[in-house]
């Protein structure tokens, strides 16, 4: 939407949806899905990356000029996160780092001590940080403190397709928040995306719930419908909600019937 960008770490965009690129089935059918989705930024992991193979990742995002976001994924120290970020932006000649420090692999969650060590050595290293971190508003507003460029909540595990598990969270966050929220993880179908969306987030990032469908195109298509009409929504505002019913249509001008004479 033209008239709305996306404003992230300097840089503007006009989709607001992230890509990821994990569990394609194919580089055919990821690049079919980069192009339904309409997203402008993808990001990758950088232990999956061999710059200088043709028919890479890396060359489909250059043939359709979206921009790469590296992560960390697959650390799980600050030391380890901070060392990949630092070889990403020599690779790949950029200062934007998803930052993502795990806690284990069993639940792939962050370990916000370590994600909150690394975020304040990177920022001072000059990155635009956009950490993955829990539902937690406290934590979201220390990585901002930090200087992080966004903050990108989970709404349920990673692969997971739970959704927003706690939508009141997601509220707190983006209510509170001076910087983007993404939601990060957990979104298994197009209203995920949606209600993120309504719920305030200025971006969505996803992958296994395109990747991984029975139709990546199809659900490329269905994410970014779904994240444009849930930012329309925001903007529109939703009509309170009521526990009791209200007629929308007046009740001036109806029908005065005589009780002497029914009408039928």
């Amino acid at each position: 939407m033209a008239d709305d960008p996306f404003l992230l770490g300097g840089l503007s965009f006009s989709s607001r949806l992230i890509m990821g690129t994990g569990g394609a089935p194919s580089i055919d059918v990821l690049e079919r899905s980069l192009i339904a989705s309409g997203t402008e930024l993808t990001t990758v992991a950088m232990r999956r990356l061999d710059p200088g193979v043709s028919g890479s990742v890396l060359s489909v995002l250059d043939r359709l000029g979206i921009r790469v976001l590296p992560n960390t994924a697959g650390c799980f120290t600050a030391g380890e996160a901070v060392l990949t970020a630092r070889l990403a932006r020599e690779a790949l000649s950029t200062d934007l780092v998803k930052l993502e420090v795990i806690a284990d692999e069993r639940t792939l969650l962050p370990d916000p001590v370590e994600l909150l060590d690394a975020a304040e050595i990177l920022v001072d290293d000059g990155f635009t940080v956009l950490p993955y971190t829990n539902d937690d508003p406290v934590l979201a507003r220390k990585l901002e403190d930090v200087g992080c460029a966004a903050v990108m909540p989970l709404g349920s595990p990673i692969g997971s397709g739970l959704g927003i598990r706690n939508p009141h969270n997601f509220q707190l966050i983006t209510e509170r928040a001076g910087v983007p929220v993404i939601l990060d993880a957990g979104a298994g179908t197009a209203s995920d995306a949606a209600l993120a969306m309504e719920l305030g987030c200025s971006a969505v990032m996803l992958a296994s719930a395109v990747t991984r469908a029975q139709e990546p195109e199809l659900m490329a298509a269905a994410m970014r419908h779904a994240v444009d009409g849930g930012r329309l929504a925001h903007r529109a505002g939703r009509i309170p909600r009521r526990h009791f019913a209200r007629a929308s249509s007046p009740t001036e001008g109806t029908a005065d019937l005589d009780p002497e004479r029914p009408a039928f």
